[in-house]
């Protein structure tokens, strides 16, 4: 078995798919405008995508269903950077919105910060800390 991507499911394609090319700065690899585009997380490598949500559910049997609201998390996308902090101030001069400042997380030997995409997705942005 090999993971191909984890594909987040979305209403507003379009929006989603210009928050993480514009403002993370992913580099598109596929685009099926209003419909399916991929990302590239890493040298040659795909690994994140976006569905139009509506285009799934008859496919799985959920038409008649409603995306759950008011909830925990139910998934979360992390990336690793060099500097969380780095990766903080460029960000947010784009226009980024955080849930929260960078912060170390010692218990998990890592610099973090969330922020959501235009759907509610969590995602994290760590630095591993140095442990000495």
């Amino acid at each position: 078995m090999k993971l191909n991507n984890v594909r987040i499911l979305v209403k507003d394609y379009e929006k989603c798919f210009r928050f993480y090319t514009e403002k993370l700065g992913l580099e598109a690899a596929f685009n099926i405008e209003g419909c399916y585009g991929s990302f590239k997380v890493a040298e040659g490598v795909e690994g994140l995508a976006i569905f139009t949500s509506d285009l799934m559910a008859p496919v799985v049997g959920n038409v008649d269903k409603n995306q759950p609201v008011n909830c925990r998390e139910k998934m979360m996308i992390s990336f690793e950077v060099e500097s969380v902090d780095e990766t903080f101030k460029t960000l947010s001069v784009k226009g980024v919105k955080f849930i929260n400042q960078p912060t170390d997380m010692l218990d998990w030997g890592m610099r973090v910060v969330y922020l959501r995409d235009p759907e509610e997705n969590l995602i994290e942005f760590f630095t591993p800390l140095k442990m000495e």
